[in-house]
């Protein structure tokens, strides 16, 4: 199993840059498998005031990939109408080019009204939310492959869409779809992406199972294999956790059927402490592989 650390705070004491390389530079030399940042304007984090520092997630993600050489890179997730799609597609294949081949494309149909309200951010109702969303993927198949012809949507309408350079990962950086929408956001995941990315509650499981099951009929349905999706899951690192407390939490959701935890700290910042466990459970569930039963 693998495991990732997202970044969703930044009120550390010290200097955000000094910090943030730290971490970077730290769980650069673990095993943990991705860095992820939250791609908000304002801090989301129910349990932590709004005016909290909050970083451009790509412009940190590219401070990041100078930062490091071995870990993966992406954000957890980007709302679909946060930027032009075809900018998104140019920065997420930016990142990828300049990390040398680390970037992820983390996508999500997007839902907070209050911060797109305070920021003046483009947020429309939900049915065109996943309309615009599916174009977007679309239009990146659409640049990755090279493909320079123009390309028409409902929404969408590009010209000369010219994708150079061309990513560094082949065939193209791995797209990851968060959400547990049943009927539009898992059928997504199983069209167009590389992983889905659910949320750990606390139900014996009982979600997490219904959501997989739900996924492997959509992959069914378009004749895609279900393993061809790598299943993530967040969930949050509680305070005084151990290392072995932590591996046998992911070890209990490797049952469930997920291959990849994505560790958040709710209510303050990453700190030292913090990142020793992840390290350490990282460590040990990559030396033991852990088969779901």
């Amino acid at each position: 199993m693998k495991l990732s650390v997202s970044v969703t705070n930044y009120s550390w004491r010290e200097p955000i840059h000094e910090r943030l390389a730290s971490i970077g530079s730290f769980l650069d030399g673990t095993a943990v498998d991705t860095l992820w940042v939250a791609d908000h304007l304002l801090q989301a984090d129910p349990a932590s005031p709004a005016d909290e520092p909050m970083l451009e997630a790509y412009t940190a993600l590219g401070y990041l990939a100078a930062a490091t050489r071995r870990i993966r890179l992406g954000t957890m997730v980007t709302a679909a109408t946060f930027r032009a799609p075809a900018l998104l597609i140019k920065a997420v294949t930016t990142l990828d080019v300049l990390s040398n081949g680390r970037a992820w494309l983390g996508l999500g149909a997007g839902y907070n009204a209050a911060e797109a309200t305070a920021m003046g951010l483009f947020l429309p109702g939900v049915t065109e939310r996943f309309e615009r969303m599916t174009e977007l993927l679309r239009l990146a198949q659409h640049m990755w492959r090279g493909d320079e012809s123009a390309f028409r949507g409902e929404y969408l309408a590009l010209r000369q869409p010219v994708g150079s350079p061309r990513p560094v990962t082949l065939p193209h950086p791995p797209v990851l779809i968060g959400g547990t929408g049943e009927r539009r956001t898992l059928r997504l995941v199983a069209q167009y992406g590389d992983a889905c990315n659910l949320f750990d509650v606390p139900d014996g499981g009982r979600a997490i199972r219904r959501q997989l099951e739900v996924l492997d009929r959509h992959c069914a349905d378009i004749g895609r294999a279900a393993d061809a999706v790598h299943r993530t899951v967040t969930t949050g690192l509680e305070p005084g956790e151990t290392v072995a407390q932590l591996v046998q939490r992911c070890r209990a959701l490797a049952d469930l059927g997920l291959q990849h935890v994505v560790l958040i700290t709710r209510g303050r910042p990453w700190a030292g402490a913090d990142l020793d466990v992840a390290a350490g459970a990282a460590d040990q569930l990559r030396e033991r592989v852990h088969t779901p039963g």
